[in-house]
């Protein structure tokens, strides 16, 4: 599974603290907003200098370690866009920590409130099975939440369906093929891409991700 966010949104995360001698200072305010790309797109739009230039890597390492968990089940976040916008520093207090640090504070409220939704994998189904066993096999497809997309007859009485189904409801597909058609049947299933979880299925997919960590 992976997460992302429906929304653009801006966010802040400060992180101040003090103690004897040096303190710690970092400041930053982040744009997140929804992108195609599998992997965190980073700017800067930082101007007059509220942020300097030597702390831009620090904020991306911060969010770059951040992405690795969503915040609904700490899975993977894809296709976001973070733009660093403004920030503050401290001559003496500031350091690229600080600044590390703040930056995953914003991703955490920038995250909550950016309409944050589950993905889930969704694979090109090819079944082939005789003629006679094809209508169950449509019926089957239509409770795993499957999309038929073509049926193409073969010479041999046999029949070609091709859909795409999410994965998760597919880990007993062979054992029932093979009881349906008498063992005459057989398919293929390969990772096509990503797509919105259905709402109604979130509480159960966080549920069951929780109970395999």
């Amino acid at each position: 599974y992976r997460e992302t966010i429906r929304k653009k949104v801006e966010a802040e995360g400060k992180h101040k603290k003090q103690s004897g001698g040096h303190g710690q200072y970092g400041h930053v305010k982040i744009a997140f907003e929804p992108c195609v790309s599998d992997e965190l797109i980073f700017e800067e739009k930082v101007f007059g200098g509220s942020v300097p230039k030597n702390y831009f890597p620090a904020v991306e390492k911060g969010l770059q370690e951040s992405v690795r968990k969503g915040v609904l089940a700490g899975c993977p976040v894809v296709g976001v866009k973070a733009i660093l916008l403004d920030g503050s520093y401290h001559p003496v207090d500031s350091s690229e920590m600080a600044f590390k640090m703040a930056a995953s504070i914003a991703y955490k409220e920038g995250m909550k409130n950016a309409d944050p939704v589950m993905l889930e994998p969704i694979g090109t189904l090819n079944v082939s099975a005789p003629d006679d066993n094809t209508g169950d096999i449509m019926g089957e497809l239509n409770k795993r939440r499957g999309r038929v997309l073509g049926m193409n007859p073969t010479a041999e009485g046999e029949t070609t369906i091709t859909a795409e189904v999410p994965l998760r409801e597919m880990h007993d597909f062979a054992m029932y093929l093979r009881q349906v058609t008498r063992g005459m049947g057989s398919f293929t299933l390969e990772f096509l891409r990503y797509e919105p979880l259905p709402a109604n299925l979130l509480g159960e997919v966080i549920a069951s991700i929780s109970a395999n960590e």
